[in-house]
């Protein structure tokens, strides 16, 4: 059996599935920009720490003191740096690393310099100024931008920049440890607040979907509804969404068209049947006069005989047709008084070993089983269901009546042996007119009015008769009939 899926679900799913992307997306962005924010903040402080490591001591003074060097670039913790300033021979001129336990860091910054850009010559003499003339004065050429990356040693990640300029060669290192720290906390915010978002989202969704679909249960509780006393059921569109108004629109005519159409139908099988009784009746009378009136045993007694048997056949289905229409209508009346179900029970047993002697009879029926019902009606259930089981037996068959009560409902269930039903007649054996797979049925009399009547007696005393369980062998009908 396919699965079957939900489609508030479904809405529910897919609100939180794009919310969570459009969710995770803006946090890539968001943490990507603020990372980069802090590394171009990193990096102009990287910059103007070249610049000013680059200017020599003045005379007299001592280089500048490690203390004294900076230790905060944009960040809320103090930041481990390494200097590395080398004269135009390579020889060290300053040399700091406030975190001396990497000692990686000093080859990295090595590594820079060899990388970086020469500087521009800059010419010793200015070229001489001739005056009265337009030759124009070419600008001092400006120094190329130091080219800042990032490198990882055992120890730490680093930001370096290295430069080198017309007196000295400077590579600085500043670590990244407290911007990842940051970072890391950003993105520790955003799993857990996108997760808890996300929940949020799904819960939403769940229960504006639900009130989406508020004019669809509506609907869904007036289909439910149509049944031949419910026809009449309309929706209401003025109080719902415009996207809806056209689906009750066209849910409402077809509903006018099924009422309209199963009016003129039962009032059809009514009248027919309505209209074919006295002219039934009056052939029945005449058949019967003409019975008395020709010499016994002659040829036109017998053929008078088939033809009362045909009439009485055909006045049978006629009433079968009324009660049929009476019952789609929901006027099927019932003169309802208290029936003992085992006498009906034993009585119809009586029948059924005179009718089919040939065949096994096996009950088990309790006494005194109490119903209220109409007891003519629920005679013609028996009779019907005990007629199909002795129809659809074989020669030398058997059928068995267990009846029971429960606390609230008598269970009637006559089984007998037979072939099997096809699983295709299962479903429409209760349908009017259906007689099943013609090899089962070509030798036995019947129009398929007698399960379909059956039921509609047994719903209109709110009960219900149902096809067992497949057994191979046999077949089983149950009624149950509430106790009042």
């Amino acid at each position: 059996m396919k699965q079957l899926r939900s489609f508030r679900l479904r809405i529910a799913l897919l609100s939180a599935t794009l919310a969570g992307s459009t969710l995770v997306g803006f946090g890539a962005v968001s943490w990507f920009q603020i990372y980069n924010a802090k590394i171009s903040r990193l990096d102009a402080e990287l910059l103007n720490q070249l610049l000013r490591a680059n200017r020599p001591p003045e005379t007299g003074k001592l280089p500048p003191r490690s203390e004294l060097l900076p230790s905060d670039f944009g960040t809320n913790s103090k930041t481990p740096i390494a200097l590395l300033i080398l004269d135009t021979n390579g020889q060290t001129i300053r040399e700091f690393n406030s975190l001396s336990a990497d000692t990686e860091v000093k080859g990295l910054l090595i590594q820079r310099l060899e990388l970086a850009p020469a500087p521009p010559s800059i010419p010793r003499q200015r070229p001489p100024v001739i005056f009265g003339t337009n030759q124009p004065v070419k600008p001092p050429p400006r120094p190329i931008p130091p080219q800042l990356v990032t490198e990882h040693t055992a120890k730490a990640t680093w930001r370096i920049g290295a430069a080198k300029f017309p007196n000295a060669q400077v590579a600085f290192a500043v670590s990244l440890q407290a911007v990842n720290q940051e970072m890391a906390s950003i993105r520790n915010i955003f799993l857990i607040s996108i997760p808890g978002a996300l929940v949020l989202v799904a819960v939403g969704a769940w229960f504006v979907s639900g009130g989406a679909l508020h004019p669809i249960r509506q609907l869904t509780g007036v289909i439910q509804q149509v049944t031949v006393q419910g026809l009449d059921q309309r929706i209401p569109s003025e109080t719902t969404d415009v996207e809806f108004v056209e689906l009750i629109r066209v849910f409402n005519q077809m509903l006018e068209r099924l009422e309209r159409s199963f009016t003129q139908a039962s009032r059809f099988s009514a009248d027919a049947a309505h209209e074919l009784k006295t002219p039934l009746t009056i052939l029945q009378g005449e058949l019967e006069r003409s019975l008395q009136q020709v010499e016994p045993g002659s040829e036109v007694q017998q053929r008078l005989s088939n033809l009362l048997d045909e009439v009485h056949r055909l006045s049978g289905i006629m009433r079968k047709l009324l009660l049929l229409s009476l019952a789609d209508a929901g006027k099927m009346g019932l003169y309802l008084a208290d029936v003992n179900m085992s006498e009906l029970l034993l009585e119809i047993v009586e029948d059924v070993e005179l009718l089919a002697p040939h065949l096994s009879v096996q009950t088990d029926i309790p006494d005194n089983l109490q119903v209220k019902g109409d007891r003519d009606l629920l005679i013609q259930v028996l009779q019907n269901l005990l007629s199909n089981a002795i129809k659809y037996n074989f020669a030398d068959g058997w059928i068995k009546i267990q009846a029971y009560q429960t606390q609230k409902t008598l269970k009637v269930t006559i089984a007998n042996s037979s072939k099997d039903i096809l699983a295709s007649d299962r479903d429409r054996l209760f349908e009017r007119f259906y007689r099943g797979d013609p090899a089962r049925t070509r030798k036995v009399e019947g129009i398929g009015l007698g399960l379909s009547l059956a039921r509609e007696i047994v719903r209109a005393h709110q009960g219900e008769l149902a096809l067992d369980s497949l057994t191979s062998g046999q077949t089983a009908f149950t009624l149950t009939l509430p106790i009042a």
